[in-house]
C-alpha cells in the first residue's frame, strides 16, 4: 500500500507539473500544421484567379454567394486565419473561422474524413485557446 501511495505521490508532484510545464507544445504544433493546410490551398488559388472564380461556380457551388465573392472570401480567410492562428493572435475567432471554412467545404463540395480531425482540432482550439505560446497569452498576462 505504502508503495502505490508512493507512486501516486511521484505522479502528482512530479509527473503532472513536468507535462503541465510542456503542455504548451502539442496545442502549437496543431495550430501550425492546421494553419499550414489551410495557408497553402489559399496560396494555390492566389496562383490562377481565373480558374479560382470558374471553380466557385462549377465545381464548389458556394449557395447564395455570387462565386466572385464566395471565392474572395474563401481564399481571404484561408491566407488571413493561418497567420493569426500560428500567431496566437485572436486565436479562438481564427480558430472558428477555420471551423466554418470546413463546414461549408464538408457540406457543399466534398466529403473527407480529414475533416473530422480539422474539426476536432480546430474545436480544441476554440475551447482550450491558442496555449502559452501565443500572443492572447501573453497579452492576457500582460493586460489581465
Amino acid at each position: 500500500m505504502k508503495l502505490i501511495s508512493q507512486a501516486i505521490t511521484l505522479y502528482t508532484k512530479r509527473v503532472l507539473p513536468a507535462l503541465d510545464s510542456v503542455s504548451f507544445l502539442p496545442v502549437f504544433a496543431i495550430r501550425v500544421w492546421i494553419a499550414d493546410i489551410f495557408f497553402k490551398s489559399g496560396q494555390t488559388k492566389l496562383r490562377d484567379w481565373d480558374s479560382t472564380v470558374a471553380l466557385f461556380a462549377d465545381e464548389y457551388k458556394v449557395p447564395v454567394l455570387p462565386p466572385e465573392l464566395a471565392a474572395t472570401l474563401g481564399t481571404g480567410v484561408e491566407l488571413i486565419a493561418p497567420v493569426l492562428l500560428v500567431l496566437g493572435l485572436g486565436g479562438r475567432f481564427a480558430a472558428a473561422a477555420l471551423l466554418c471554412m470546413t463546414a461549408v467545404i464538408e457540406f457543399t463540395y466534398m466529403h473527407f474524413d480529414a475533416h473530422i480531425i480539422w474539426t476536432l482540432m480546430l474545436a480544441l482550439i476554440i475551447f482550450q485557446g491558442p496555449g502559452k505560446l501565443s500572443v492572447d497569452y501573453f497579452l492576457r498576462k500582460r493586460f489581465g
